[in-house]
């Protein structure tokens, strides 16, 4: 298939820059895989597509603010690093993207969080732009970058140095139930889970797991490639505790359905299957899994997932669950009704 396949047009004023009012009353558009049917609803309908004993998987990985800014340590260059994951190096070593003026080079300093984090360069990924920093920080390094980081939150969502929307996101760009710190990028399906619906589902029976994958920023990578095959997904962690292998099991053995809210906890479930002869078993590693058309799936039975950019992975994901052509349409009505896209915007459930 080409990248051109999964190309649709979106109003600029759709996209949206701040998320709802509050957590769980966003719209969403319901699409019926089968027949292609569509309905109009709210997230807080989603226990009425949803039976007792159905099994909801959510991501808990919990976002922390990569975003740190500082300068050169020889200079006063301005530098904005984007911190990524542990490199696994060395303690104290990290992967990094670094926006400068000036070149990135191997041996210089950089001055971050108001210099309570100092990094010297250790080596740069020509390939991707990724660099290997070391680090000293005068404290904790995650309690350093809530102080005086930023949220990371996407390039399409508007904000400039000092935005006073920043404080919004420290909370809203993140989920109510995440619990291990890793992610640049938050599992955006999750943000419409108020702790009210949350204890609506609990008390129809819905049955609750997690998993945690550390999204990374290649989620928002274009596919540069026009052939969807030659396209290289990024690496990113994941665990899957033993409580969710069992839960998936027990689900599954009852005719249960499984969901799985957003698209990181589809990629963790099907890596994890596609490994196991179609089983959840515990486990951790890193996940390349790229799903697009054609694509069995044998973990997953529902989706919830906000709506994604064009050409993306993300909607060549959806695709390959509901059809290329029940997607795009079902994305056409959703601009026609002016649904609020990415991020922050409204949500569809896939059944």
């Amino acid at each position: 298939m080409k990248t051109s396949d999964f190309d649709y047009e979106l109003p600029q004023r759709l996209i949206a820059q701040v998320p709802p009012r509050e957590r769980g009353v966003s719209r969403m558009l319901v699409l019926h895989r089968e027949d292609g049917s569509l309905e109009h609803r709210h997230v807080g309908d989603l226990p009425d597509y949803l039976a007792p004993g159905d099994l909801a998987v959510f991501n808990d990985t919990r976002v922390f603010s990569a975003r740190a800014f500082g300068r050169w340590e020889d200079s006063p260059g301005r530098v904005e690093v984007l911190f990524v994951e542990p490199s696994g190096t060395a303690p104290g070593a990290w992967q990094a993207l670094c926006k400068s003026s000036r070149p990135a080079k191997p041996g210089r300093r950089m001055l971050l969080a108001d210099g309570a984090i100092r990094a010297e360069i250790l080596s740069k990924d020509d390939s991707d732009g990724h660099l290997e920093l070391a680090l000293e920080c005068d404290g904790d390094f995650f309690e350093i970058l809530d102080r005086a980081g930023v949220p990371p939150v996407p390039p399409y969502i508007r904000r400039g140095p000092g935005d006073p929307l920043t404080h919004l996101d420290r909370e809203r760009y993140q989920t109510v139930y995440a619990r291990e710190t890793g992610a640049v990028a938050a599992p955006t399906a999750g943000l419409h889970f108020s702790r009210e619906l949350l204890a609506q589902m609990d008390a129809k029976g819905i049955r609750r797991a997690f998993v945690t994958l550390h999204v990374g920023p290649g989620t928002f990578r274009p596919v540069k490639t026009e052939d969807v095959e030659s396209h290289v997904m990024d690496s990113e962690r994941y665990e899957v505790p033993e409580a969710t292998a069992a839960a998936w099991a027990e689900t599954r053995a009852r005719g249960g359905k499984v969901l799985a809210v957003g698209s990181t906890s589809v990629r963790t479930l099907e890596t994890v299957a596609a490994a196991n002869a179609g089983r959840i078993v515990p486990g951790k590693g890193r996940s390349t899994l790229f799903v697009r058309p054609p694509y069995d799936f044998l973990a997953t039975d529902r989706i919830l997932t906000n709506f994604h950019l064009p050409k993306s992975t993300l909607l060549m994901m959806m695709s390959a669950f509901a059809g290329r052509e029940n997607m795009l349409r079902a994305y056409a009505e959703a601009v026609r009704m002016e649904y609020r896209f990415y991020s922050y915007g409204d949500c569809m459930l896939i059944v």
